[in-house]
């Protein structure tokens, strides 16, 4: 597996349209959901599959990932996800990022050191060599362990330890995000209200963060529907950072895309999964006045087999042990295929800010933001935008520079985690 030289900017239209896709598919298998997931994860262990493929697979893989070749897939993960969009910004008063990626293999099988290169050098990764033969429970337990510390304890298991199976290799990648808002809620704001659910009942007492009257956010209203984006703090006053410096920080923030009708939510998450550049199409471009402005907290949690989304996505050969050329991850020419992909996410909305990790693993067993002159006439005051997101929306969270969907879902009620 010869390394590739490649362009990190082949892949961004590629990461989003994976993202509209996963989001459909996705939104589909969690009928009468919640939902939340990590794009971002899942772009990245396609990157890590592709690592270990070759010729149709990798084709396949690459198809999927929305990638020209595998150089191009490598330079998109380390030059834009690892080192710029979750490189940790909390020494500067910004988001606090975490991302790990790790591969455990059975201490039977040699890792091919082409692939070990690819895992540690390009993606800043780990790897291990354990006895998944002899000591399943354990080695499972220990790559749970794994994943609990790069994900700040959010998530603490995604492998079952003791689900019979034979497993000879393991590979994941975590994500972990907290940022506070730009502009914080003031808590003595938050109110109970109701909101409408798509059957038309209502929960009641769902607690609803507000911000003063005519207080500026970032809004578009559009045929049908309004956005808005709410901002992360990138940076801390008192930093010291040079204009430059902070012209080079990522920006976070959180969309939320709000139907009109409170029936209405699939319009809009049919027209964000038609087209990739929808979602950026239709970004807030400016600051408006806000009138009545409501937005619930929550609290989400998913997690899944997440293979036969991929494989109806069009990703099969991978997973057919007969077809799938998965021999560069060990010596040898050793035959191995993609048994189970399980995807883990949990994130958090409040007054302060959001926090969120996501998992996304992959194992060959079967289960992985007036001045006036006073000689002329007083101007008419600005009309007021309303937002009250009581009933069920999408949302995103993006790094703006990039154009990267670190996770997406949707609230269809507030007061469950699922």
């Amino acid at each position: 597996m010869a390394a590739e030289e490649g362009n990190p900017m082949a892949c961004q239209d590629g990461q989003m349209a994976l993202a509209a896709r996963l989001l459909k598919r996705v939104s589909e298998e969690t009928t009468g959901k919640n939902l939340i997931f990590s794009p971002l994860s899942i772009h990245v262990a396609l990157a890590l599959m592709s690592a270990g493929a070759a010729e149709d697979t990798l084709e396949e893989i690459l198809s999927i990932a929305g990638a020209p070749s595998r150089g191009d897939l490598e330079a998109f993960v380390k030059g834009v996800v690892v080192e710029r969009v979750l490189a940790d910004r909390s020494g500067v008063g910004g988001p606090s990022v975490a991302f790990a990626c790790g591969s455990w293999t059975d201490k039977s099988l040699p890792l091919n050191p082409t692939y070990r290169d690819t895992v540690v050098g390009t993606y800043k990764g780990e790897t291990w060599a354990v006895d998944f033969k002899n000591h399943r429970v354990q080695s499972r337990k220990e790559i749970n362990a794994w994943m609990a510390k790069a994900t700040r304890n959010l998530i603490t298991e995604v492998l079952d330890p003791y689900k019979p199976g034979v497993t000879l290799h393991v590979v994941a990648n975590a994500i972990y995000f907290k940022a506070e808002w730009r502009s914080i809620f003031d808590k003595d704001l938050t109110i109970d209200d109701e909101f409408h659910l798509l059957d038309g009942s209502t929960v009641d007492d769902v607690p609803f963060m507000r911000r003063s009257w005519r207080c500026y956010q970032k809004i578009a209203c559009h045929d049908g529907f309004r956005v808005l984006q709410l901002p992360y703090k990138s940076y801390d006053d008192n930093a010291g950072l040079s204009w430059k410096l902070r012209k080079n920080l990522p920006d976070f923030s959180m969309c939320v895309f709000l139907p009109d009708e409170r029936d209405g939510l699939w319009g809009p998450v049919d027209k964000l999964t038609s087209r990739p550049e929808f979602l950026r199409e239709h970004l807030p471009t400016s600051y408006v006045p806000v009138g009545k402005f409501l937005l619930p907290k929550f609290k989400l949690t998913y997690m899944d087999s997440i293979r036969d989304i991929l494989r109806d996505l069009g990703l099969r050969l991978p997973f057919d042990s007969e077809l799938a050329n998965m021999t560069e991850i060990v010596s040898g020419g050793f035959e191995m295929c993609v048994g189970e992909i399980v995807h883990k996410a949990v994130v958090e909305m409040n007054e302060e800010g959001s926090e969120a990790a996501a998992v996304t693993v992959e194992s060959d067993e079967d289960m992985g933001f007036s001045l006036y002159d006073y000689d002329e006439p007083t101007p008419e005051p600005e009309p007021t935008v309303d937002f009250v997101a009581d009933h069920p929306f999408a949302f995103f969270i993006i790094e703006e520079t990039s154009g990267t969907v670190v996770f997406a879902g949707h609230v269809l009620d507030p007061t469950k985690e699922e």
